[in-house]
């Protein structure tokens, strides 16, 4: 009990020492949540929904794309494409009027999807910090859309034994105190969050698709991400590789982030890969257990309570944290991404379907469930002040409101 004491302090500690906004309670200020593990501490939020679903308070066009939205102080910030040109959304996150928006040219770069930008904006300290798929980098004013900087970073060399199809930068950018560290190269990239300035740089390589985790190493701010080939750990402040973990995927498609928690992470992909546990306490992470009970193409599993709730391939899955164990399994669900609030997950599956399932690992109990949106539906919901926002692949933003 000490020990998982220590550990949450430790870790609230890193979460305000790497935000610097003071954000409402129901900010949902980044890719997945206030903390970056997909989940949320709001709470009273309704599942008594008509049959039709949940009241739609608004509905949005941001063209296509599958960045997620970022919710803070009653802005919504989200990027889609239009004739090859991405644009930076702002929106009322009330109603859905549009604030500002910030455009500039990109390929629209379908590749098996539909293409568009695929990383969520990040806000913090009344800016917000976008990278795109060819990796322009902006720095806008939360309020007005002015540019306080820019950057573009190079795509990876094309070379065969690196990757097969290069899908574009997918990673989101995270805030760590005065960094922003960006999954560019195989191990990362920092830069002054305040001026764009290289703080450091890991070198060229293939960064795979996966966001930036932050943890603490020993009092040590540190960031793991799953890169093309391998799973790396890293200092915040100097970039410092601390270790390399070979994870290699068919098509180099690691997509979902690390779990770390309790000293220990998780990882997992699709194609054949499945998941696997390491413990960190050493230094160096040692296997715990390995299996492919958990085969995540899409979205990143969520963390509750010594269970963990993520897309296995097309069916919806609960596995023991400490064993790998399938502890319940919803088949026939199809891909999805799913977040996590007041102990109950919220899953956006591929065809639209808006599911809530309570947190349990005893049994796979559905709270309410509608079809809410039409084509392909591969973001990740955000909730924030008592609303859903969701997103479809053609740019279809929608708020529906759960406030009971």
């Amino acid at each position: 009990m000490k020990q998982d004491r220590r550990f949450s302090a430790l870790w609230m500690g890193l979460v305000v020492w790497a935000g610097g906004m003071a954000l409402q309670a129901d900010d949902w200020p980044q890719w997945r949540g206030p903390q970056g593990n997909g989940s949320s501490a709001e709470s009273g939020w309704s599942v008594t929904w008509p049959g039709s679903g949940p009241a739609v308070r608004w509905q949005a066009s941001v063209g296509t794309g599958f960045s997620s939205c970022a919710v803070a102080q009653g802005r919504l910030y989200t990027l889609g494409n239009r004739d090859q040109l991405d644009t930076v959304f702002c929106l009322d996150a009330e109603t859905g009027k549009v604030l500002w928006k910030h455009t500039y040219p990109a390929l629209l770069d379908p590749k098996a999807y539909q293409g568009g930008p695929l990383a969520t904006p990040t806000v913090d300290g009344g800016r917000v910090y976008t990278l795109g798929k060819f990796g322009d980098c902006f720095c806008l004013d939360a309020s007005t859309g002015r540019v306080l900087w820019s950057k573009k970073f190079a795509p990876p060399a094309a070379t065969k034994a690196d990757y097969h199809v290069w899908w574009g930068f997918a990673g989101s950018p995270v805030v760590a105190g005065a960094h922003l560290i960006l999954p560019v190269g195989t191990a990362g990239t920092a830069v002054d969050k305040l001026t764009g300035k290289v703080l450091w740089d890991n070198g060229p390589g293939y960064p795979g698709y996966s966001t930036p985790v932050l943890f603490d190493n020993g009092g040590q701010a540190c960031f793991a991400l799953v890169s093309g080939h391998e799973i790396v750990a890293a200092e915040v402040q100097t970039g410092k590789v601390l270790w390399k973990l070979p994870w290699k995927t068919t098509w180099d498609q690691n997509a979902s982030d690390v779990i770390i928690s309790e000293g220990k992470l998780f990882v997992s992909t699709g194609h054949g890969v499945g998941c696997a546990l390491f413990d960190l306490s050493t230094g160096k992470p040692v296997e715990v257990w390995r299996n492919k009970n958990m085969r995540t193409y899409l979205g990143t599993c969520v963390l509750w309570k010594g269970a963990l709730y993520g897309f296995d391939d097309k069916q919806l899955r609960c596995l023991d944290w400490q064993t790998g164990e399938v502890r319940w399994t919803r088949p026939e669900t199809g891909l999805g991404s799913l977040i996590l609030a007041d102990g109950k997950l919220i899953a956006l599956q591929e065809n639209g379907t808006l599911l809530v399932v309570e947190a349990t690992a005893e049994a796979c109990r559905i709270l309410a469930q509608a079809r809410v949106l039409s084509g392909r539906c591969w973001t990740v919901p955000a909730l924030a002040g008592g609303r859903l926002f969701l997103r479809n692949a053609v740019g279809d933003v929608l708020c529906v409101d759960v406030c009971k």
